[in-house]
């Protein structure tokens, strides 16, 4: 009986073993895409009836253009190279949530929001380019997956997740957000998703460089975002890298990130509008309303 154990563990590793598109690491996921998907679009409509949407049209048609651009670069890669399978089953989705918070998520199955608040930090299109194509990269990496067994092996004893989406779906809500957001126990979960986050990094940046955007302009943004966060938890206690390694990090993948740049400048002669242009022409459309300063620190 021991050996018939050990044989199927095997298997089920065997099965759940992946890889990550482009950095090729091994990924242990038991989590089926489209129970996952499943699991993330309900999530994400929740948010969103929950919230609300900003009334600033321009940025938020903003948010939705560099998110376009990005994915359609991202699935041309992708099937360039024989991996469209990472984002199959997707139904992107890209809104701005108008609330004074500096954050920015994606959700498995390429559900994006950014809030607001994050905006002055990142200044103009090439600012959010950097943190769609970080937010993006989780989800073409299946980490909310790679979370969620995770979670369900620390917080569930072991139940599948579609047990527990039949007869627990409100745990099972509440368990994919813990699992996307990386909230856990110290020890745990938290190592890992300074693993995610540093490989978010690394594909984002990639992403950012395929869709026309200058990976330059990446640890710049960390750099404003350092000096928004003022006094930062030790690295160790955080689910994020500390800024001084991220953006060293990125010094370091620079210049493979600039070929990749230059190709695709060849074919991209879009240029999108800064974020201090699109307040402006708001706020000359809207009477009475008051002028949006996109300045750091606002």
């Amino acid at each position: 009986m021991r050996k018939i154990l050990t044989f199927l563990t095997v298997v089920l590793i065997m099965f759940a073993c992946k890889k990550v598109p482009i950095t090729d690491r091994n990924q242990f996921n038991l989590i089926p895409n489209n129970q996952l998907n499943a699991s993330s679009f309900s999530s994400y409509d929740q948010v969103m009836k929950e919230s609300k949407l900003s009334s600033n049209s321009g940025q938020a048609q903003m948010i939705r253009t560099v998110g376009e651009r990005i994915k359609n670069a991202v699935e041309v890669y992708l099937k360039e190279n024989n991996l469209e399978n990472a984002t199959e089953g997707f139904k992107w989705e890209f809104n701005l949530i108008a609330e004074n918070i500096v954050n920015a998520w994606c959700m498995p199955g390429g559900k994006v929001a950014f809030y607001e608040g994050i905006l002055p930090i990142c200044q103009d299109e090439t600012g959010i380019a950097v943190v769609m194509g970080h937010e993006v990269a989780h989800a073409v990496a299946k980490h909310g997956g790679e979370r969620m067994t995770q979670a369900l092996a620390q917080q569930a004893g072991g139940i599948t997740l579609s047990v527990l989406m039949r007869e627990q779906p409100e745990n099972a809500q509440a368990l994919a957000m813990a699992a996307y957001s990386g909230v856990s126990t110290v020890g745990a979960i938290l190592p890992f998703s300074r693993l995610h986050e540093s490989e978010a990094d690394e594909l984002g940046l990639t992403f950012m460089a395929l869709a026309g955007y200058n990976p330059e302009e990446a640890p710049k943004f960390w750099q404003r975002m350092k000096a928004k966060s003022g006094s930062a938890p030790p690295e160790f206690l955080s689910t994020h890298p500390a800024s001084n390694t991220r953006i060293k990090d990125l010094n370091k993948l620079l210049p493979e990130a600039k070929k990749l740049y230059s190709k695709s400048q060849k074919a991209t002669n879009n240029r999108i509008p800064n974020l201090s242009e699109i307040s402006n022409s708001t706020s000359e459309k809207s009477e009475g309303k008051k002028e949006i300063q996109m300045k750091i620190g606002n």
